[in-house]
């Protein structure tokens, strides 16, 4: 995937996915690398499930290599502000007092909920100010 690649709208990547162009695959393997090497000097992501995130991303490319896909934003990456519930990880709200292993993570927002079953692709978690506090994202984590 190309730097132009990493910029597209998800229209363009949706059309890229249907023309066979790019994978879901592919550009969520890619992004994730890019944010193993940019992230530790920037601190952006608390969170990154690479297993995950690849296996929605194959769920995605197999649903457009079938000629199905579930709509505009099937196999687009997204992130997850650490401040809205997401089933399977932890939401610690940017917040040393709330511990991973304090309850089951078995529930989704709202919003994540509707970016699952458009078939988005979840990256990660994006850190957040404690309790999301204030406009800038210094966070204890």
């Amino acid at each position: 995937m190309s730097d132009t690649a990493r910029r597209l709208s998800a229209t363009e990547l949706a059309d890229a996915y249907r023309s066979g162009e790019l994978t879901p695959e592919t550009v969520a393997a890619e992004l994730l690398d890019a944010i193993d090497e940019v992230d530790p000097s920037i601190n952006a992501f608390c969170l990154l499930d690479r297993d995950t995130t690849i296996a929605q991303a194959r769920e995605s490319g197999e649903r457009f290599r079938a000629g199905a896909p579930l709509g505009p934003l099937d196999g687009v990456p997204v992130s997850i502000k650490d401040l809205l519930l997401t089933k399977g990880w932890p939401t610690l709200r940017g917040s040393l007092m709330i511990r991973p292993d304090q309850m089951e993570w078995d529930t989704d927002a709202p919003a994540v909920a509707r970016l699952r079953e458009a078939g988005a692709v979840l990256l990660g978690k994006v850190t957040t100010p404690e309790f999301g506090w204030k406009g800038v994202t210094d966070s204890p984590r």
